[in-house]
């Protein structure tokens, strides 16, 4: 983890951002997250640690860590945004679209895929994000009692 907030803010400072106390909660809240959050399970959670965090704040420090490459964001269930740190490895997302669980797979095929891509097209893709929706093994067991 003490390496992850390591590399956070060396990955900051060379974007030349500062590293601000609430970009540190931002990051660290994102890190120890066992699910993808939005701005205001980010905002709840912060909230415990710095009682003057503000919403306002939660969002403007997504924007600039997005804007670095520090942290992503998904559109998993349609209108809602969840975010994650880009750990700077390819992964998909599988979507379950009746109880929302999202499940993070890591993806070899997916690299194949990129490289293959780039290859024949003659293009260097920086980050590769791809979202399988569907239904997981419980919801599937439900409807089918």
């Amino acid at each position: 983890m003490e390496d992850l907030v390591v590399g956070n803010e060396r990955r900051l400072r060379a974007a030349g951002k500062r590293i601000t106390p609430q970009r540190r909660l931002v990051l660290d809240v994102l890190s120890r997250a066992e699910r993808h959050l939005d701005a205001h399970d980010i905002y709840e959670q912060g909230r415990k640690r710095d009682p003057h965090l503000s919403l306002s704040t939660v969002y403007r420090t997504l924007g600039a860590l997005k804007e670095t490459g520090l942290v992503r964001e998904l559109h998993l269930d349609g209108e809602q945004h969840h975010y994650e740190l880009d750990r700077q490895d390819e992964h998909s997302h599988l979507v379950c679209l009746s109880c929302g669980r999202v499940i993070e797979v890591d993806s070899d095929v997916l690299a194949q895929v990129v490289a293959a891509a780039s290859e024949s097209h003659d293009f260097e893709v920086v980050t590769a994000h791809v979202e399988l929706v569907g239904y997981c093994a419980s919801c599937r067991q439900g409807q089918a009692e």
